[in-house]
């Protein structure tokens, strides 16, 4: 049978392909409106990458379900907000980010129980 949060862990390894992904587009074919615009696709992919390979860990601690949906739900509202700005230079969902990180500093301390 399989472990509490193993969903998790496929997720992260999916994750982290994308964010390689999105890394080598970001290097190679996107189109920036400003340098903010490649420091913000930058810090995003950064977050995408490590939040990846936070959610590896999630069947590995005591609270992987509430672990895994904070990890997750945390990176797709803060990367996305950040990717989004950054490629459109669009600022009406930079609200998403605040609520992410919120998320993902929960999903860490859910690690730690």
């Amino acid at each position: 049978m399989a472990r509490p949060g193993a969903a998790f862990r496929r997720l992260g390894a999916l994750s982290g392909a994308g964010a390689l992904g999105l890394a080598t587009y970001g290097a190679h074919g996107a189109q920036f409106p400003d340098a903010y615009g490649k420091e913000l696709f930058d810090k995003a992919n950064k977050h995408h990458f490590f939040h990846s390979l936070a959610l590896l860990g999630v069947p590995h601690c005591r609270k992987p379900l509430w672990a895994g949906l904070l990890l997750a739900s945390g990176t797709a509202l803060f990367c996305t907000s950040f990717y989004y700005q950054a490629l459109s230079g669009d600022t009406s969902i930079q609200m998403l980010g605040p609520a992410g990180g919120s998320l993902l500093l929960l999903g860490w301390f859910t690690l730690a129980l």
